[in-house]
């Protein structure tokens, strides 16, 4: 009984999540409406409120849908990386470009992010910086995977550099989210020359 009702909990869950991509996008974050998205996903907008309490919770519970998917597809990558290293967080890093807006616009990421800078130690603002602290773990990871394969020293701080590299690939996607000119092809081209010279120090730092 308990693993139905888990199963039609889940179901409307994800009825309201999709509905409110539909929305968001569909009409701009701003202007969509609880009540427009609860009705897209045929259940009351007192349910949509049982789940989320403001339309920002909705939008970081998105985020973090995203950033779990992405997260599924660089341990792939991880697990099974390039022989290269620099290829690996060339490819690592375009796995998590590739993914960003296939559930939100450029717009709902600024508006992501404006809810994590301006009330950081909010709910909301600690979920999106530890959806950041797992991607910068997950390129952490990767490092370690070369230094288990003698191709990068073992005394490498593996978690700074994959938070120096994590950094560098982030500030990059703020800039693309802020410029609405600036398409997919642009940053990827952008990332692939940033990531050529740290491609070229990665085998140097060897035992």
């Amino acid at each position: 009984m308990g693993t139905l009702r888990e199963r039609k909990k889940a179901d409307r869950e994800k009825r309201i999540l999709s509905a409110a991509v539909h929305k968001f996008r569909a009409n701009g974050y701003k202007a969509a409406r609880i009540e427009d998205l609860a009705e897209a996903a045929e259940v009351s907008v007192g349910t949509v409120y049982n789940y989320y309490g403001t339309k920002g919770d909705i939008l970081i519970a998105i985020v973090t849908m995203e950033v779990e998917e992405v997260l599924a597809e660089g341990q792939a990558l991880v697990d099974n990386p390039p022989k290269d290293p620099g290829e690996a967080l060339l490819a690592l890093t375009l796995c998590y470009y590739d993914h960003s807006l296939n559930y939100l616009t450029k717009e709902m990421w600024r508006r992501a992010m404006a809810l994590s800078i301006e009330a950081p130690d909010t709910p909301n603002g600690q979920r999106y910086a530890a959806l950041d602290a797992k991607l910068a773990q997950q390129v952490a990871d990767l490092l370690r995977r070369f230094q288990a394969q003698g191709q990068l020293a073992s005394d490498l701080d593996a978690t700074a550099l994959g938070r120096v590299l994590f950094n560098n690939l982030n500030q990059s996607f703020i800039a693309f989210v802020t410029d609405d000119s600036m398409t997919l092809h642009d940053l990827r081209t952008v990332m692939t020359a940033l990531t050529k010279p740290i491609a070229q120090l990665l085998p140097k730092l060897t035992s």
